[in-house]
């Protein structure tokens, strides 16, 4: 629908992203806000979330990057560790399907 409309415009339309050309670039900037993330009290937001009792991880806002991970820590499936190196790599992931997206555009 949003193409349709896009096509009508009295103008021109430039879409504009901003990607990183290196890669390892990319998955240490990941890194470091994931475990930012974990040390701005990430942990305490989803602990709060996971101790009222009303959500599970069956929720799609609890399955979202970082809380799935928080998620599965809280309830000792994996140490902190693995925690930081699940989140980074599920947020790695994330950050691959987006650029996919991007590679798209016309």
């Amino acid at each position: 629908h949003r193409e349709q409309e896009a096509s009508r415009l009295p103008y021109n339309v430039v879409n504009l992203a901003i990607a990183p050309k290196d890669r390892s670039v990319l998955h240490q900037r990941i890194e470091t806000r994931f475990k930012l993330m974990l040390e701005g009290h990430f942990v305490d937001e989803v602990r709060g979330l996971y101790e009222r009792g009303d959500l599970d991880i069956s929720l799609p806002s609890i399955r979202a990057v970082g809380y799935r991970q928080v998620w599965g820590y809280l309830e000792g499936e994996m140490d902190y560790s693995t925690l930081v190196e699940k989140g980074v790599i599920a947020t790695r992931q994330l950050a691959k399907r987006q650029l996919t997206w991007l590679r798209s555009w016309p």
